[in-house]
């Protein structure tokens, strides 16, 4: 696997380096020891799936309040999705700093989200399907979120938000 960090602090993108053969391609998409060797959580206590059906889906951004913070690690399985992370920490020389890229079927990457980092996606095409990895399992009661389209972020979708729940969409400014 192929680790390129980026803007965000402690968030990697990460693609997997095929070995073709007649048959197609075998790839890793997890191993401990290189998500360690990289200073990144290597617990996996859960993994979910996201259907989503309309192209202009947005999900996010979702976070958990310490001490029920995740890593996630996100891979779009079916289509494509633009997906971000954002830099809640405080502490943090990255604060308030997003990264976003697009993952697909196609290109196979993968986004890893540190904990302290609110996680979201917009679909690029109908019927995308995306494959969660999280280190701690889903705690309602230290379930957060911020809004996408919050001034104090400034982030740059890269498509109309078409889908949204209402609770995503009526979180609270986070201020300046």
């Amino acid at each position: 696997m192929r680790f390129t960090e980026t803007r965000v602090v402690g968030a990697f993108l990460i693609e997997p380096e095929p070995i073709a053969d007649e048959r197609g391609f075998f790839a890793r998409t997890w191993c401990r020891e290189e998500f360690a060797d990289h200073g990144l959580n290597p617990d996996l206590a859960q993994a979910n799936i996201s259907f989503n059906q309309r192209k202009g889906t947005l999900r996010g951004l979702h976070y958990q309040e310490a001490p029920h913070a995740e890593a996630k690690l996100v891979r779009c399985t079916r289509g494509a999705i633009w997906d971000l992370a954002l830099d809640l920490r405080p502490s943090s020389s990255t604060y308030r700093a997003w990264f976003g890229a697009e993952l697909s079927d196609a290109n196979r990457a993968m986004l890893y989200v540190p904990e302290g980092c609110a996680h979201g996606f917009l679909t690029l095409t109908d019927d995308a399907e995306v494959a969660y990895q999280m280190s701690t399992p889903y705690a309602p009661q230290a379930a957060r979120g911020v809004r996408f389209d919050d001034p104090a972020f400034g982030i740059e979708w890269p498509g109309e938000v078409v889908v949204i729940n209402k609770r995503d969409r009526t979180y609270p400014d986070v201020g300046r």
